[in-house]
């Protein structure tokens, strides 16, 4: 039953204060936003001060006395922006005049001693683009804001440490590397034939869904490039609050090289589960579980044709019926393996077979876990290693 209006009863957020205005939420308002929810996003990042945080690794060399946007202020307005959905620099020309950002960057609304009018499209390009002629900020005349990039990637990292109470006793850490489309002539930008356009490629590291490292790199490179320098550097930093904490590395066969696996390696408490491009030679070493997975397969199907024909009169097409019904067949096996070239030393490779009536996939991965790993009392420890396994398979 739809309640009527007279029985709604209208509720309201009281928000903080800001400068000597109270923002109350209700449903008596006659403008319209769509951006209403940037007030608790502007809340969320007042209290865990992350745009300010990122505000002091820049440095002004603009004049005090002629700042009308300071850099606090320009961080949020851009953060903000990309929150929303405005991911156009351009958009902001719009932005500039929408009281609710003027609301979330500390801006005083409908008050006469302060304009509520943000940076335009042009200031915000200053703050995050410098052509390569410029060569001192504090002597540019229109590009004075610096940046300290070391500074930057280090509170990545540590955002990420101060999110947990306590340290974990394990995580795992993500290397992926994705497309970011360019339209224009940027530099360094090429023709990408996977991702099949002209686009840059980052690097990230991730764990869970928080990001750790972002490196923005041409498309021509390899994407482990800067992976094992960017791996030393987080962990690094998170060794230096968690000295216990088990790391697990995890990426697709584009990062089993043998600098990052040796460099493991050499690490205590630090394991990787990497995916592995198949070969002829791997497909021959696993040849003994394609046969086990397909007569698996063919039993399964052999039993559920037989339970049909004790309950259906038409004995046409029962076994494609029954194959319709019955799960694939998977199996695994461990493998001694080394390239020919490349690796410097014998590794643990684990294939999976997964056999159908229309196909058989095999995959591979190559881990320095060993098989004790999955055996272990601690289930937590044993779900959190078989399922970063499962997941790249």
């Amino acid at each position: 039953m739809t309640p009527s209006k007279n029985d709604c009863i209208p509720e309201q957020f009281i928000f903080g204060q800001v400068k000597s205005c109270p923002v109350v939420v209700n449903f008596k308002g006659e403008p319209v936003t769509s951006d209403a929810g940037l007030t608790l996003i502007a809340e969320l990042d007042r209290k865990r001060e992350i745009t300010s945080r990122l505000a002091a690794c820049f440095k002004d060399y603009r004049e005090p006395n002629k700042i009308l946007h300071p850099v606090n202020s320009l961080i949020a307005q851009r953060i903000y922006g990309l929150i929303m959905g405005y991911e156009d620099i351009n958009d902001h020309e719009t932005l500039r005049h929408d009281a609710i950002f003027a609301l979330a960057v500390g801006k005083a609304i409908n008050s006469e001693e302060e304009s509520t009018t943000l940076a335009g499209k042009s200031t915000l390009n200053r703050l995050e683009h410098c052509p390569e002629d410029v060569s001192s900020r504090e002597d540019s005349r229109y590009h004075r804001i610096e940046h300290d990039g070391s500074a930057i990637e280090t509170l990545l990292v540590e955002l990420f440490l101060e999110s947990y109470q306590k340290p974990p006793r394990q995580i795992i850490l993500d290397l992926d590397v994705t497309d970011d489309l360019v339209h224009g002539h940027q530099e360094e930008t090429f023709f990408n034939p996977y991702y099949r356009g002209y686009c840059y490629a980052p690097l990230y590291i991730f764990c869970g869904k928080q990001i750790l490292a972002a490196k923005l790199r041409a498309s021509n490179v390899d994407p482990a490039e800067g992976g094992l320098g960017e791996l030393q550097r987080v962990i690094q930093l998170i060794r230096s609050r968690w000295k216990n904490v088990k790391i697990l590395i995890r990426g697709d066969s584009a990062y089993s090289r043998d600098d990052i696996m040796a460099w493991c390696e050499s690490q205590a408490g630090i394991d990787y589960v990497l995916g592995l491009a198949q070969n002829p030679r791997l497909i021959q070493m696993s040849k003994s579980i394609q046969g086990r997975a397909s007569e698996e397969y063919s039993e399964k199907v052999q039993t559920v044709v037989k339970f049909f024909e004790t309950i259906f009169t038409d004995k046409e097409d029962l076994k494609q019926q029954a194959m319709t019904c019955v799960d694939n067949s998977i199996w695994y096996c461990s493998l001694d393996y080394k390239t020919l070239e490349s690796w410097s030393r014998n590794r643990r490779v684990v294939a999976k077979v997964e056999y159908n009536n229309q196909k058989v996939d095999t995959r591979f991965i190559v881990t320095s876990l060993p098989t004790k790993k999955f055996l272990l009392d601690d289930s937590i420890h044993k779900n959190i290693v078989q399922g970063a396994i499962w997941r790249i398979l």
